[in-house]
């Protein structure tokens, strides 16, 4: 009897990624299989390769009654129900990497196609005209190319554009300031720095609610007059109609699109205009890529099955039973303490992460809960879903220190103490679950006590601690019609400055948050949305 694994390829990846699988398992290749074959016989294999165009559902997953692991040879896992895979005890494993190096040649090929109008003078020459004169370019050299996220692929074309003598300014507050120095880029306070000095802007964000439309009219006004820009990324990121409206104007002398906020796309106005240049997103499109990509997914389902370390896994780790169980009802509140520790911070970037557990939770391996405060600091600021797996790698790679440190002895049975340090100084933040269920709940801030159920929307003020404050901040909130749920203050005997928490039913104003932060004896404000 055959007792070897079975691992069934349903999408092309490479040759060498299957003759590796092959090596070791009997592979069947079901390229050509319809959903209801798949769902039919889904249960017959141990492991699922697929790439973008296959959906892994849950009611999928349950059928799959052998299944060990599941990979997707490719960066985002969008199309894999993950959690229904970890509550069956299922590795989701892609290759995060397989596509950065691509994507950052794309966009340097883009830039210098841009100002050399590469793409304008084929189709000129090629249709019967000789226009020299009409495609003169622009040198990047001693150009400023400014950097709007400045994560893996963003310093990949750091690098690249400083081979080309290009200056290089960044803006990026979830990396660690010795990073940039290392690169030799220069570090933005804030993307109107940018802005305000580059010639060339290239985009490396992720797509949030707080990204989408980044590049709207004001930033485009914000710029220097002639500025092209360069996206491979995501196609919401920009505002196209600004964008046009731009281009028109002169304000922006050219631009270069590899993806767009819907597609596949084959008209648009942006596609007629003689200073842009556009690709059906081929950031990812080398051979090399697709290549690395099917063998890197081969060898985590190789790893996965043979016992090996899924360096690449999207769920989470395996811990000890009894870790598990102790430690599962702190993974939100770590989570949210470190959304809140990095939401307080004031630096432009971040240099250390120090995690500290006291009391009983010193007992366990809580590694699994430092990985949950790095998902609260990174999430949506990096190209990657930072997921319970690849936070460490994302920290390190900008240059982020984290340490974890135990504490048995605490006044709590359980705390979770955060320090976020920044050029800026250090925010330490502190909770603890309450109750059979563990309520999170969060005891300290800036270094004052107090005990407050972790909310949806804070608000937090530091002010001198007088008479009178508490009523001065609740007139303000009623006038402006925003309704305090909840409020504690922490104030240490013999300090001259008190903390002030409050959780709303809504998220609070900026502008709200300005006005009690300006006005006397109060020092700072930060609305906190988790």
């Amino acid at each position: 009897m055959n007792d070897r694994p079975r691992v069934l390829v349903r999408e092309k990846i490479a040759d060498s990624g299957v003759d590796l699988l092959r090596e070791r398992f009997d592979v069947e290749l079901g390229l050509d299989w319809q959903d209801g074959e798949l769902v039919e016989r889904i249960g017959d294999f141990d492991a699922l390769l697929v790439r973008s165009a296959t959906l892994v559902t849950g009611d999928l997953i349950d059928r799959a009654d052998r299944m060990r692991v599941i990979g997707r040879a490719g960066t985002g896992v969008d199309n894999i129900d993950v959690a229904a895979a970890t509550r069956r005890g299922i590795v989701v494993a892609n290759a995060p990497e397989s596509n950065t190096l691509a994507a950052a040649e794309h966009a340097m090929a883009l830039m210098l196609a841009l100002c050399r109008n590469v793409p304008q003078a084929y189709a000129s020459l090629v249709g019967g005209k000789w226009e020299r004169s009409r495609f003169g370019g622009v040198e990047v050299y001693r150009k400023t190319l400014g950097i709007l996220g400045f994560g893996r692929i963003g310093q990949l074309v750091a690098e690249r554009a400083r081979g080309f003598g290009m200056e290089v300014v960044a803006y990026d507050p979830y990396v660690a300031a010795e990073r940039y120095r290392d690169l030799g880029v220069e570090r933005a306070e804030g993307s109107s720095d940018v802005y305000a000095r580059a010639d060339v802007i290239t985009l490396h964000l992720p797509t949030t609610q707080d990204t989408r439309g980044w590049l709207d009219a004001e930033a485009f006004a914000a710029m220097r007059d002639g500025v092209r820009i360069v996206n491979c990324a995501r196609g919401e990121l920009i505002d196209h109609q600004a964008l046009e409206d731009a281009l028109r104007a002169g304000k922006v002398a050219g631009a270069a699109l590899d993806v767009f906020p819907q597609e596949p796309i084959t008209e648009h106005p942006l596609f007629g205009m003689d200073n842009v240049v556009v690709t059906p997103h081929l950031g990812a499109s080398t051979v090399e890529a697709q290549d690395r990509a099917g063998v890197q997914t081969a060898e985590q389902i190789v790893a996965a099955l043979t016992g090996g370390i899924v360096t690449n896994a999207v769920n989470i780790p395996a811990l000890r039973p009894e870790d598990m169980e102790a430690l599962e009802p702190f993974l939100p509140l770590s989570s949210q303490l470190g959304r809140i520790a990095v939401s307080l911070s004031e630096g432009t970037s971040i240099d250390r992460i120090e995690v500290v557990y006291e009391g009983r939770l010193s007992e366990h391996d809580t590694r699994l809960l430092t990985i949950a405060v790095l998902n609260g600091v990174l999430a949506g600021h990096t190209e990657e879903e930072v997921n319970l797996v690849n936070a460490h790698s994302l920290a390190e790679e900008r240059g982020i220190a984290v340490a974890e440190h135990r504490e048995p002895s605490s006044d709590f049975n359980e705390l979770v103490r955060v320090t976020v340090a920044s050029a800026g100084g250090e925010v330490e933040v502190a909770g603890t679950g309450f109750g059979p269920r563990h309520e999170p709940h969060l005891v300290s801030v800036y270094g004052q006590r107090f005990n407050l159920p972790i909310s949806p929307h804070f608000a937090f003020f530091r002010y001198r601690d007088q008479p009178g404050m508490i009523g001065r901040l609740g007139t303000i909130f009623g006038e402006r019609g925003v309704n305090i749920v909840s409020a504690a203050v922490g104030a240490e005997e013999e300090a001259a400055d008190a903390v002030m928490a409050v959780t709303t039913d809504a998220p609070v104003p900026e502008e709200l948050i300005a006005e009690i932060a300006g006005s006397n004896d109060f020092h700072a404000g930060r609305a906190v949305d988790l």
